[in-house]
């Protein structure tokens, strides 16, 4: 029970990776803020956790709105009392998705959609919830990059312009927070089939990119769960300013 005693918010987590890590978290005995704009996806997620015996509640959120960041941390003060982890999984991409076209033919709007709520999204949240952890001088924040920034793949480069934000943000969140005992960390997710309802297409899409792993197969949201539960536990309790790619071995470096 890695998370026993431990209190953790996830954004996007009525969906996809944000749901394996939000059940993950309750499986080694965390309680877990499911924080989503969809409001529906997120009670989905926090009945299934209290179906398991588990701890959750769901929250409606965009993380592009500060008061709606805000919200979500008082109503997980208010329910658990404390927070002990936030994983900034929150995106567009799959769920809400984006358009995979040229740098020239992306429109201003989607660009900027893009990054208030892949980049401006995390400091938001982080913003919210770092008081909290001061406090109590402890925490664990998550970010989510993607492997993408490191093989820099074509097509949709503001997506991939904003997952790289993230780890210089995650490195200089690090610096400024480590002397309150909170730790900053990136995980940097391969090519996923985290659709609800994957289309054909999309299955096709995410098998062409098994040839380019080490591991062989479709990377599935579980694959990614260990990673998050280790940054977020006591295990790691001496690693902070770190990016760690989960693809399978698809980027080496």
């Amino acid at each position: 029970m890695l998370l026993e005693g431990k209190v953790a918010i996830v954004t996007g987590g009525g969906h996809g990776i944000g749901r394996a890590y939000s059940l993950g978290i309750a499986r080694e005995g965390g309680k877990v803020v499911v924080a989503d704009i969809d409001a529906a996806g997120a009670d989905t997620v926090a009945e299934e956790i209290g179906g398991e015996g588990g701890q959750a509640v769901a929250v409606q959120a965009d993380v592009a709105s500060l008061t709606s960041c805000q919200d979500m941390v008082k109503t997980a003060l208010q329910r658990f009392g404390q927070i002990d982890g936030l994983i900034n999984n929150a995106a567009i991409f799959a769920t809400i998705p984006i358009s995979r076209v040229g740098f020239q033919d992306i429109s201003e709007d989607e660009w900027d959609r893009v990054m208030d709520v892949n980049l401006k999204g995390v400091w938001l949240c982080c913003r919210a919830v770092v008081p909290a952890m001061q406090e109590r001088k402890q925490g664990s924040i998550v970010n989510i990059s993607s492997s993408t920034v490191l093989s820099g793949s074509a097509s949709r480069i503001h997506y991939v312009s904003s997952k790289a934000a993230i780890i210089g943000f995650s490195r200089v969140l690090a610096r400024e927070l480590g002397a309150d005992n909170i730790r900053v960390n990136t995980i940097a997710p391969g090519s996923t089939l985290s659709e609800d309802n994957p289309t054909e297409e999309i299955v096709k899409m995410r098998e062409a990119r098994v040839g380019d792993r080490a591991l062989q197969r479709v990377q599935r949201p579980d694959d990614l769960v260990g990673t998050a539960l280790y940054l977020l536990s006591d295990m790691s309790s001496f690693v902070t300013g770190q990016m760690i790619s989960v693809g399978g071995g698809d980027v080496m470096y």
